[in-house]
């Protein structure tokens, strides 16, 4: 590997194939579907609820922090239940959305629902105590012992604060993932909590049929995807296909591949670039699962992963023995041949990174000259001879930029110089013509979005997967 770009081969470059972007144009059509379907299930609770008098109600004050705490609640129960199927691994929005961005969204409705959770709390005791102060303790426990299902409500809302408070970014740098992720899952338990309280004393959820169809869809919808898209489909997955662990190869100091074998994977969907979430049945721990990209091409007898020793359970994976059962959940991830819409491709990873990368490099379908490879390392290269192959046989162009942060926000390295703009257009020059694919860590991928798209490559073009949580 090399730290500079060698010409690329006098080859006509292909122009755009637009069978490439047929899937790009369905996932686009998923996302605009589900933000109309999101932004319509708000508007239609909130007419339900001025039906009901919420706007005549607000002349009063009493009835007015009622009538406002009504439909804080209305809000905060649909987006809760959006909340559930966007983290539900539903295939449409996995693949129309992809982790990383979907992550984003559920945090931010995440947040959003959470505060109209609590707004909801505040408003409606307000209005029941009429305002005063001195009433608020006795209203509360007299909501609490003689309304149905609130005091299972006050439990739900308990473990959705702990949810909350845990998914704040200093608090989330002091947990492990795994810990993280146990944590998370008590999320599903506080909105099903929250369910008797809403058909006991909601009645805006029973008061019309049409009410009640909608609601009652959206919770059926919301739980039916996390048991057959969270539960039932990875567990028979993982026996339909038995995966268990070939070998453990070292690839450096702190990073291992764990080659994997089983029955029938040709029939497994899965692409080059793609992750798995990944629980190996050997004690302790096998009950956490850890997501792992393949960095190797699938070819129907093998899936090869790769993960560096940052945390419990990729530290784990150098201590697997070989016949190891592996319960597994996936595959995920939008960075594959799903996203592509141009003949030509940069492919950037920093680090560990460049292991869906390097499984992009192999699977994907490119003329010499069409795909470019940078890699961003501060010690050995991963995968060198391995990168040098696919440089010879499929005319892949490998950019190597070794060394320490020239200096603070540079993402390029000292190879790039001060001016890594201008750096990054000599190197490839048509930049702007390519699909971006990017893995690595968050402040990295973002750094490096930054320059590509002062480069004139489209936002939508950018493919991003970041090791954040």
């Amino acid at each position: 590997m090399t730290a500079v770009l060698a010409a690329p081969p006098a080859v006509p470059m292909h122009t755009r194939d637009t069978r490439l972007d047929a899937e790009a144009r369905g996932d686009s059509a998923v996302r605009l579907v589900f933000s109309v379907a999101l932004w319509a299930g708000l508007l239609l609770v909130t007419y339900w609820w001025d039906r009901d008098g919420g706007v005549t109600d607000l002349t009063g004050w009493e009835s007015g922090l009622t009538s406002v705490g009504r439909l804080t609640g209305l809000w905060s129960s649909d987006l809760l239940l959006v909340q559930v199927l966007l983290m539900s691994r539903l295939p449409p929005l996995e693949n129309a959305f992809g982790r990383d961005r979907l992550a984003r969204i559920h945090r931010v409705i995440g947040f959003l629902s959470f505060d109209l959770m609590i707004a909801h709390i505040v408003l409606i005791i307000g209005g029941y105590a009429s305002g005063r102060w001195t009433a608020v303790p006795g209203t509360t426990w007299d909501l609490l012992t003689n309304y149905g299902g609130v005091l299972l409500s006050a439990a739900g809302t308990v473990c959705l604060v702990v949810v909350v408070v845990t998914s704040i970014k200093a608090a989330r740098r002091k947990l492990r993932y795994e810990s993280w992720h146990l944590i998370h899952l008590y999320a599903y338990l506080g909105v099903g909590l929250a369910l008797p309280h809403q058909l006991w004393t909601g009645q805006e959820f029973l008061s019309s049929l049409g009410r009640t169809a909608y609601w009652w869809t959206l919770w059926g919808a919301a739980a039916g995807a996390v048991l057959v898209w969270r539960l039932g489909l990875p567990l028979m997955r993982s026996l339909r296909f038995e995966l268990r662990v070939a070998r453990v190869v070292r690839e450096s100091s702190d990073v291992v591949s764990v080659h994997l074998t089983g029955r029938r994977l040709d029939r497994l969907p899965v692409r080059a670039g793609q992750f798995l979430t990944v629980r190996f049945l050997t004690s302790p721990g096998w009950t956490r699962g850890n997501p792992f990209s393949l960095s190797a091409a699938p070819d129907g007898r093998s899936l090869r992963i790769t993960a560096k020793a940052l945390g419990e359970g990729s530290a784990r994976l150098a201590h697997l023995q070989p016949g190891t059962r592996v319960l597994f959940e996936g595959p995920y991830g939008r960075l594959s041949s799903r996203t592509r819409t141009q003949r030509k491709v940069l492919l950037a990873g920093a680090g560990v990174g460049i292991t869906p990368l390097r499984g992009l490099a192999e699977g994907l379908d490119y003329a010499p000259g069409e795909a470019v490879l940078l890699h961003r390392y501060t010690g050995q290269p991963l995968f060198a001879p391995e990168l040098s192959a696919l440089a010879h046989e499929r005319g892949l162009q490998v950019l190597a930029l070794p060394g320490p942060r020239a200096a603070p926000g540079s993402v390029l390295g000292p190879t790039a110089g001060r001016d890594e703009l201008r750096a990054l257009q000599s190197w490839i020059p048509d930049l702007a013509e390519r699909d971006v694919f990017l893995c690595g860590p968050t402040a990295w991928t973002e750094g490096v979005e930054r320059l590509v798209l002062a480069a004139g490559v489209p936002a939508d073009r950018i493919h991003t997967e970041s090791f954040g949580w």
